[in-house]
This record gives C-alpha cells, structure tokens and sequence, in this order.
C-alpha cells in the first residue's frame, strides 16, 4: 500500500479483529508497524519510511491520541 491512510486503517482493523493481543488496538497496531520499520533496517528506501511515519501519525489520529 502506498497510502499512509490505508495502510493505518489496515492495521487499525487488524488490531481490533486480533484475538491474541495483549494490549489495547492502538498499542499493538503501533507495535506492528513499528516492528516492521525497525526490521526492515537501512534496506527500507526514504519514500517508503516516510509514508511508514505518516501512517504512524494517521493512527494516531483513528485512535484519536494526540
């Protein structure tokens, strides 16, 4: 997905349709992609990690967090 919206929302229904987590949907929708920035390391290109952070803040502001 090339859109930070889309791939925020993504997450958000994935969290929220998890049966294992162990936390509240926002915490482990962030931890999700989280993880998934920190493991792709250097390999991941500038464009990608900025539309990465961009989702961050568009989950921020589905769970409505500051």
């Amino acid at each position: 997905m090339r859109s930070p919206r889309a791939i925020a929302r993504s997450l958000a229904r994935s969290a929220e349709a998890s049966g294992r987590r162990k936390s509240p949907p926002f915490r482990s929708a962030m931890s999700m992609l989280t993880f998934y920035v920190n493991r792709a390391g250097k390999k991941l290109s500038a464009r990608d990690r900025k539309t990465l952070m961009r989702a961050k803040q568009e989950l921020r502001n589905i769970y409505g967090r500051a």
